[in-house]
């Protein structure tokens, strides 16, 4: 299956663009701790989806979605974060 044919990779893909593009506006407003966390975790989840596609067993593709879904929780918590935080540009 080709990439282009995932819907969930396609989906990760598109959140990734949107999260960096979030985290660059972060960093203009000089919040780089946070744009630099919600960076590696918002990112991280469509590059261990990707991952999962070459898995080496069942277990192994089980592995890197669970890492994905830790990543998921991480992204949220960042973004909760800005939203209730004053101080930081909501990410709607």
């Amino acid at each position: 299956m080709e990439a282009k044919d995932n819907v969930i990779i396609k989906l990760t893909f598109k959140f990734a663009l949107d999260v960096v593009e979030y985290c660059e506006s972060l960093q203009e407003g000089k919040k780089f701790i946070i744009a630099n966390q919600l960076l590696k975790s918002g990112t991280s989840i469509g590059a261990n989806i990707r991952e999962a596609q070459n898995a080496e067993s069942k277990s192994d593709f089980i592995h890197k979605f669970k890492i994905a879904a830790k990543e998921i929780e991480e992204t949220i918590y960042w973004l909760q974060l800005c939203k209730y935080s004053q101080n930081y540009p909501n990410a709607d």
